[in-house]
């Protein structure tokens, strides 16, 4: 029931007086954005005033943008190493901030095949749960009567390790589960989760999964939304159903929770929720076991209204997959966040995936924009620093590269997220997440680059030296009709002794050669949390890539300038490459990972 006029807001009539007060905020802040903005920099800058970072450029207590831009410059992970590194090893000065830091958020973004480690303080929980409140609110005003219902959503914890100075390191979406802003958030009739605490925290991605499953199936009548953090998620939760519906439909019959999750709070949640049901047993059955899984989502949860996943970036590659389980459900993407900083919200959250545009909150941090010229090195040094624009100054249909400076310390810092400014709301820009820079493969939470593919095929290709075999062209994609995804490379072979070509267990053997270069997100996603499948490599015939080169040249490209493309999703190409395989060869093993760093 939409309240009274007198709370109405531009965006809509806000569904209660809660989602009315956080339409206000959203209202005032991209309102008055660019004085919001002068107003956080100049709260970082002066609460931060005494740490060493900032007394080593000399700002001298200055907390105006012209002396901030003159005098810091602008940096990648990699230039902040050194002092993330200090306080890893249990350095508790004010390096960065003047706050304590609490905790390290560790990026799916690699550096030296390590997840990176961001810092963060205590209140940047506070910030993250505003943006969570925000994102109800907005989507009331496009789906009613989300509070007559649950929501089934898919969440997990990841593993956590501590760095030699004692502190936590975990991801960003691990440490909100554990905090008690999720743990005791209060009652609220538009945020109710079929799932229980004890099946999100709980550390084993099988047990986690099934029960979260079963309690969606048991109240599959009450789910109006399903959802995962990411759209492949989603998909590995209806392959799960896939594999363990006979096991979940026999635990609903009997009302009793299958041996394999030991879990003992899981078990003990359960043992109050799980009660005797042999109808929805059998309707389990009676539609799992059907050949045909078009429309499953909506066929077991018939009152979905949509689905709340990611699916920009990376993720677009599953819109198909999903379309088809979900009988071509809307799929909502709420919201725009990092380890580093959590962003902005989608204000039209039922738009098209394609249509999807972020708008920046400009109170979560200080957001400048570095204009993206896909042909320059763009880097910057104190001699000469790029021209930044403001977060008011970007202009619409233009590309930019997204930098930071947050409460938590981190200083014109690039996020490597390239973005498209598509309108305003209010004073505040709206973004298109064109692609995270650099990055050639994804599957998951995984970001491969050339440089690490290139080095990972350099390992693999040594296994075929003794065999007087060299690769002499590749290219990749990731290859998301399976579930899970996996990386497919293809391979064009210089054998020159045929009596003596490599045997297929060798080729094996270099995929696997290759998972283990590959950096610690990808290997994790492989061994812990089962999102990425077994790496595949196919042999093309002789002459493919020559081929290629044809083919690009007869669309237009330059015979001087042609390179070949290192990741390939153009589907002409895909079937040319694929009509040359001679032979598949995949990964025989789970590569090394453990959850500790590697020193």
């Amino acid at each position: 029931m939409a309240v009274d006029s007198a709370l109405s807001s531009p965006l809509g009539p806000p569904a209660c007086e809660k989602d009315a007060k956080a339409l206000q905020l959203i209202e005032e802040m991209t309102k008055n954005a660019d004085f919001v903005q002068e107003k956080v920099l100049a709260e970082i800058l002066t609460r931060n005033a005494h740490t060493e970072y900032l007394r080593r450029y000399e700002l001298n207590g200055a907390t105006d943008r012209a002396t901030f831009k003159s005098k810091l410059p602008i940096i990648t992970y990699e230039d902040l190493q050194p002092e993330i590194q200090r306080i890893a090893n249990g350095d508790r000065s004010a390096i960065l901030s003047a706050h304590p830091i609490s905790e390290f958020l560790t990026s799916s973004g690699t550096s030296a095949g390590e997840r990176k480690l961001m810092p963060t303080i205590q209140e940047e929980l506070d910030r993250r749960q505003l943006l969570y409140s925000l994102l109800m609110p907005v989507m009331n005003l496009y789906v009613p009567g989300l509070d007559k219902g649950k929501g089934l959503y898919f969440l997990f914890v990841k593993s956590e390790t501590r760095t030699p100075g004692g502190l936590l390191a975990r991801p960003v979406l691990t440490s909100y589960y554990k905090s008690d802003h999720f743990k005791t958030r209060p009652y609220d009739p538009y945020n109710v989760y079929t799932s229980p605490n004890e099946a999100i925290l709980c550390a084993d991605s099988f047990q986690s999964m099934y029960t979260q499953m079963l309690c969606g199936l048991l109240e599959r009548d009450q789910v109006l939304r399903v959802g995962a953090v990411f759209a492949s998620g989603l998909l590995r939760a209806i392959r799960f159903l896939q594999l363990n519906w006979k096991q979940l439909a026999q635990d609903i019959e009997m009302g009793c929770l299958n041996s394999k999750v030991t879990d003992p709070l899981v078990r003990e949640c359960m043992g109050k929720i799980l009660k005797s049901d042999p109808e929805l047993a059998e309707f389990v059955r009676g539609e799992c076991s059907k050949e045909n899984w078009e429309g499953i989502i909506t066929r077991i949860w018939p009152n979905t209204k949509y689905l709340d996943v990611i699916v920009t970036g990376a993720m677009a590659q599953y819109i198909p997959t999903l379309d088809y389980y979900s009988g071509g459900l809307p799929m909502a993407c709420t919201m725009y966040a990092s380890s580093e900083c959590y962003f902005g919200l989608n204000l039209n959250p039922m738009c098209k995936p394609s249509e999807v545009s972020y708008t920046i909150m400009p109170n979560m941090a200080y957001f400048e924009f570095l204009p993206h010229e896909p042909n320059s090195a763009g880097f910057a040094t104190l001699d000469s620093p790029p021209k930044l624009v403001d977060l008011v100054d970007v202009q619409v249909g233009k590309e930019y590269e997204l930098v930071i400076t947050t409460y938590a310390g981190l200083y014109r810092y690039r996020v490597g997220d390239i973005l498209r400014v598509t309108g305003f709301h209010n004073s505040a820009p709206q973004f298109h997440f064109v692609r995270r820079k650099n990055v050639l493969l994804s599957i998951d939470s995984d970001k491969t680059d050339e440089a690490e593919l290139q080095k990972a095929m350099e390992n693999a290709s040594q296994l075929l030296r003794e065999y007087n075999t060299s690769v002499v062209e590749y290219t990749s994609y990731a290859d998301t009709k399976t579930i899970p995804g996996h990386y497919v490379i293809y391979w064009e072979l210089l054998v020159k002794d045929s009596a003596n070509s490599p045997p297929s267990e060798v080729l094996n053997k270099c995929c696997l050669a290759m998972e283990e270069s590959l950096n610690s997100v990808y290997r994790q996603g492989r061994v812990a949390d089962n999102s990425i499948g077994p790496l595949e490599i196919r042999v093309v015939k002789n002459g493919t890539f020559e081929e290629l080169m044809d083919y690009a040249i007869s669309r237009g490209a330059s015979i001087n300038q042609y390179k070949v493309p290192r990741c390939v999703n153009f589907t002409p190409i895909m079937e040319l490459l694929d009509s040359r395989v001679i032979s598949t060869h995949f990964s025989p093993a789970l590569p090394h990972w453990t959850p500790a760093r590697r020193r």
